[in-house]
């Protein structure tokens, strides 16, 4: 993809969370929420801790999802019964239209959003009706660990609360992603591949990661209108690259870039709060060295491995297995490891190079929603605990494919002393490559109903990635 050739940013039309509402009706009303109302709470304004400065504000999630609002300190209410949708506004006076510009009418807001009527958050108890129980999110996000924050208005105490409906069936919804979903979700991978191009393009020796942080992100906002990023970027050189999560404060992106250097770019825009999440590897100067040769491809063949094997019925674990399968391989015949793969593979050898999960659910979060449902056991063993979905796919899923095989001194010295692993290491050869750092290939791919399609199309062979960098 070529930025400057982008025309203009995606439309976004409100059909889109009104498709979503209609779906969220039609689940609630075969549960016992049947004759209740949806309440639900968007984010709220903040502040940088005990500052005047106001952050720059993102919707709450599962809020967009359902009403698609753009504005901070909104509610949103849903008649289950007969579907009638209501957004609730703060009620905003002349300080806000001086410093912060004209203020919209609930007409506006209803014409924008396309919801059946629109009044103010101060009237959200004279409106919502007390004989009928008010549904509201609440339930644990599997992948943070964090619960739901809890839904508060004046008046709240008056009503009949159910925090249990809700949460499991509007994150059971948002796994599967809507043809209009999906629409955005291609435009944010594209403004994201472009951005991964640039980078490949622009990069030289002696630049500073950041310097190549900074040019992504101005493509993916300056030419694809994407304000925010989907999470915070890793730029990863050298021995950095084996640093799963680099990039944050305290590694913030700042190391020089070194002739030789492998890197690990993992990075993804976000539009219309739909995200991408991509990495890409290569090495600094544009040439692959024997040694980045292999590691690289072996992580290659376990994506594409991946890919190929994807469609419905298919068991997400069992992904994460054949990735590892091909790794241990390569690894195998490059002499890192002595043994056969089963055996290796059993042995949990895998974790060692590759201790994450092979990817997640992506869509309105970047590790989205649904994840582990009831009935869905969580792995248990090194490395495949790591998942954040074990779940069977289906059409309409949205999932990253990110394996990678890293030389973390952190794990590798710790297992040349045990014997269990020992045994399985060719310490003389690993050695040679506690520097190297580390390499992922991250796409993002929708489930179809005969198989998968890539949404993020980038260099991926080297001939590909070399030709790309000469240029």
């Amino acid at each position: 993809p070529q930025l400057s050739k982008m025309a203009t940013r995606l439309p976004i039309h409100p059909s889109l969370h009104t498709e979503n509402r209609v779906r969220l009706v039609q689940a609630l009303r075969q549960t016992e929420g049947k004759d209740a109302i949806v309440v639900m709470q968007g984010g709220a304004t903040t502040y940088r801790h005990d500052t005047d400065h106001e952050d720059l504000f993102r919707q709450e999630s599962n809020f967009h999802w359902t009403f698609g609002v753009e504005e901070a300190d909104c509610f949103g209410a849903i008649d289950v019964a007969t579907g009638h949708s209501t957004l609730f506004i703060p009620r905003l006076g002349l300080e806000y239209a001086v410093w912060m510009g004209e203020i919209a009418t609930p007409e506006q807001f209803k014409a924008r959003y396309e919801v059946d009527s629109v009044r103010f958050t101060d009237e959200i108890a004279a409106v919502l009706s007390k004989s009928k129980t008010l549904l509201f999110i609440h339930g644990l996000n599997t992948d943070s660990g964090a619960t739901s924050p809890a839904v508060s208005f004046e008046g709240v105490s008056e009503y009949t609360i159910d925090r249990v409906i809700l949460h499991p069936v509007i994150t059971g919804l948002r796994v599967f992603k809507t043809p209009a979903e999906q629409r955005v979700l291609r435009y944010a991978a594209e403004v994201s591949a472009a951005g991964h191009v640039a980078v490949m393009k622009a990069i030289r020796p002696g630049m500073s990661e950041y310097e190549l942080e900074s040019l992504f992100l101005h493509h993916c906002y300056g030419k694809g209108g994407c304000r925010h990023a989907s999470y915070t970027c890793i730029c990863a050189a050298g021995g950095n690259s084996a640093v799963l999560h680099y990039g944050h404060a305290g590694a913030p992106n700042r190391a020089a870039i070194r002739d030789g250097d492998m890197c690990l770019f993992d990075m993804g825009a976000e539009y219309h709060c739909y995200g991408a999440d991509i990495t890409c590897s290569f090495p600094a100067n544009g040439t692959f060295t024997p040694q980045q040769r292999w590691v690289y491809n072996a992580v290659l063949d376990a994506n594409r491995a991946v890919i190929a094997a994807i469609r419905p019925g298919v068991a997400w674990p069992d992904m994460h297995l054949l990735a590892e399968r091909v790794i241990i391989k390569a690894l195998v015949d490059n002499g890192l490891l002595v043994g056969e793969v089963e055996e290796l593979l059993q042995a949990r050898v895998g974790a060692l190079f590759m201790p994450h999960g092979l990817g997640h659910f992506l869509g309105i979060d970047t590790h989205d929603v649904g994840g582990y449902p009831s009935g869905v056991e969580r792995p248990t063993a090194p490395g495949i605990k790591r998942l954040r979905t074990a779940r069977v796919l289906e059409e309409n899923m949205y999932i990253t494919v990110e394996p990678g095989l890293y030389f973390i001194e952190a794990l590798l010295l710790p297992a040349f002393e045990d014997a269990a692993m020992a045994k399985y290491l060719v310490k003389e050869k690993i050695s040679q490559y506690l520097k190297f750092g580390g390499v992922r290939i991250e796409d993002d791919v929708l489930v179809t109903a005969t198989g998968a399609e890539i949404f993020s199309v980038v260099p991926r062979t080297i001939e590909e990635i070399e030709a790309t960098m000469r240029h």
